[in-house]
């Protein structure tokens, strides 16, 4: 899977966070733009070995050179480093791993100034469904502009939410095979990637703070909140949040503000990179997430802030996503705010119907921001765009996939 919205002049070499393991093209092809590339895959023994054994000459190639799950052998960085020096011309290695340089603890160089960094997320709805996926561009051109009219029913939210963007996940229909599937998956980046980025030395209670975390999906996490739970310290707790951040397992949504008047939370609130993991972490299947008590709200809006976040990779307009809360109980799940300031705020909501009191933190925010403040929309489980005011708006959930960007100019 190709990343969306790539520069034209890439540096010497990008590196790919992936959240799965993806073969990106096979050992000797032609990647996008008709270019001959090497790739060699350092979860092959062999690779391995030759990767430790003679780092210069691994990566000496004149072609593009593709090294897959770079993180295995952070020896070769310095080898990278010393060819790029040498000749520094554009786009001669892609390295994808399934955890962060930057977080690697035997990274011996990270490279600074030598890089671009791609997120590489488990696949969008649009991707899925061969949608545009269009909608953080069409936010920001329209407005409260933007209409959308929809067939999704609450059910088939709730199997979107379940199914998750896992190439190999979704590929099983049978939802006993995608359980063992993502149990395994879990445990592989718990065993292997988490050991390369921190000094584990309570794997139990880090599977078990996994399953806490999915279990309070979409909420604001503090490290102190998990203490009694886990019987872990503040800062072993804080430790093994980053080292599942660093794996793209979870993602953490800063807390927003911009000197509003009102003094703003700045922790933040954590999010599944997958919905399918976060489901099956707290054993909730399509069906069992229609009931009464289930957390459909919670997945619902961790689902909604991952396809945010994975626009936002490949999106025209430039934004940060965050999340507001203020100390009068105010909130707003998703702020988006453009580089030039513009704001757009999104509340998300699992009913099929939409009330005035829905639009509550939304309104704070409009009053405070003034004209920077451009829409306000509460995303909902309905079928139909409907207005609550100049600048609020309710709109299907299906909105995020289905609608498509403006055309350029």
């Amino acid at each position: 899977m190709a990343p969306r919205g790539s520069s034209a002049q890439p540096p010497a070499f990008r590196t790919c966070h992936l959240p799965q393991i993806e073969r990106i093209w096979p050992r000797r092809s032609k990647p996008p733009g008709d270019r001959l590339a090497e790739r060699r895959d350092l979860d092959r023994a062999q690779d391995r070995a030759a990767a430790i054994a003679d780092p210069v000459g691994f990566v000496d190639s004149p072609e593009l050179l593709v090294i897959d799950e770079i993180q295995r052998a952070p020896e070769l960085l310095l080898a990278i480093k010393a060819a790029v020096d040498e000749d520094p011309r554009p786009g001669r290695y892609l390295l994808t791993g399934s955890s962060r340089l930057f977080g690697m603890v035997a990274a011996p160089d990270a490279l600074p100034g030598r890089m671009e960094t791609v997120e590489l997320w488990p696949l969008s709805q649009g991707e899925l469904d061969g949608e545009p996926d269009g909608f953080v561009d069409a936010l920001f051109a329209l407005g409260p502009d933007l209409r959308h009219e929809s067939d999704v029913t609450r059910a088939d939210y709730a199997a979107r939410i379940v199914r998750g963007g896992l190439p190999e996940a979704t590929t099983r229909t049978d939802p006993r095979r995608r359980q063992r599937f993502l149990d395994a998956y879990v445990q592989a980046l718990v065993d292997r990637d988490v050991r390369q980025l921190s000094d584990i030395q309570h794997k139990s209670e880090l599977r078990k703070l996994v399953r806490l975390l999915a279990a309070r999906s979409a909420t604001i996490i503090a490290a102190n909140s998990l203490e009694s739970a886990l019987g872990l310290s503040r800062p072993t707790i804080a430790r093994y949040l980053q080292a599942l951040e660093e794996i793209f397992l979870i993602k953490r949504i800063p807390g927003w503000s911009r000197n509003l008047g009102t003094r703003a939370t700045a922790a933040p609130k954590l999010i599944f990179v997958d919905s399918g993991i976060a489901a099956n972490e707290t054993a909730t299947d399509a069906r069992a997430l229609l009931r009464p008590g289930a957390p459909f709200g919670p997945l619902l809006e961790s689902f909604v802030l991952s396809e945010l976040s994975r626009q936002l990779t490949w999106s025209d307009q430039l934004a940060d996503l965050s999340h507001y809360r203020d100390q009068s109980k105010y909130e707003v799940d998703a702020v988006l705010e453009s580089r030039s300031g513009q704001v757009v705020g999104i509340e998300v909501k699992a009913a099929t119907t939409v009330g005035p009191d829905d639009f509550r933190g939304l309104r704070r925010l409009a009053d405070r921001l003034g004209d920077d403040f451009i829409a306000g929309l509460v995303l909902y489980t309905g079928t139909s765009t409907l207005p609550f005011g100049d600048e609020l708006r309710a709109l299907p959930v299906s909105a995020l996939w289905q609608v498509p960007a403006p055309p350029a100019g």
